[in-house]
């Protein structure tokens, strides 16, 4: 395992990767992230996984990629992989709730479970875990915080819907 650690207009972010493999983005207050993120490497790193997520991430933030094209690696339940499945196709610029997740998924009844492994989402920004949103619309917990949360939707939307000028 390795890391680095880039800036980007919604605070630092620590990529991580495993055997190729992107396997972590997280924030630096992130609630889940592991302890253990193998060894601290510095960019630029010719064809490897970090040095391809920092330049999406960037282009994402630029406002010139709305999906990432990069291998990633992530452990957990098999409910978790179908709920992080499922997020990976919640629109650009778009939310979804936690109760439409969960019929997306087959499982109508699991919201609760559904927001669980949302929470667990190792991939933030790149799985877009950001896009999930509270039955109403409202903002609720996220990895990076709701101030975070509510960044990334707007500058989302401002990309997808610019004002005119």
């Amino acid at each position: 395992m390795q890391h680095t650690i880039i800036d980007s207009p919604v605070g630092e972010l620590d990529l991580v990767s495993h055997d190729g493999a992107l396997a972590g983005v997280y924030f630096r207050d992130h609630r889940h992230a592991p302890s253990d993120r193998g060894e601290r490497v510095s960019l630029p790193l010719a064809a490897s996984v970090l040095q391809l997520a920092a330049e999406q991430l960037a282009e994402y933030f630029a406002g010139h990629r709305r999906a990432f094209t990069l291998t990633h690696r992530v452990d957990g339940t098999e409910f978790q992989r179908r709920v992080w499945d499922e997020l990976e196709r919640i629109p650009f610029g778009s939310t979804a709730s936690y109760g439409e997740l969960a019929a997306k998924i087959g499982s109508p009844a699991a919201v609760r479970a559904v927001g669980l492994a949302n929470g667990r989402n190792p991939l933030s920004i790149v799985v877009p875990c950001h896009r999930v949103v509270g039955a109403t619309g409202q903002l609720t917990g996220y990895g990076g915080g709701v101030e975070v949360k509510r960044r990334l939707l707007d500058m989302e939307r401002l990309v997808v819907d610019p004002p005119l000028i």
